[in-house]
């Protein structure tokens, strides 16, 4: 599959927006909400560069909550 990017360090994925498995963390159900580079620290001022480091998918619970990340590869499309 050939990803597009969005803008910002975000990139086009099939699976955006839809409900899915997250297989490394114990079969959790997420809304996939971003496929984007993890901040590794607290700071959440003006983005001034994006981080060179490999997209990670941004998941976010059904009904709402605390967002985690998980690998790409680590998710799919729930039934």
């Amino acid at each position: 599959m050939s990803r597009q990017p969005l803008g910002l360090g975000h990139w086009e994925h099939p699976l955006l927006g839809r409900l899915v498995v997250d297989h490394a963390h114990g079969d959790r159900q997420g809304v996939f909400r971003a496929l984007a580079p993890e901040v590794k620290d607290n700071d959440l001022g003006p983005v001034l560069k994006i981080p060179h480091t490999p997209p990670v998918a941004w998941l976010a619970p059904e009904n709402g909550g605390l967002e985690w990340t998980t690998d790409l590869d680590a998710i799919e499309a729930a039934t």
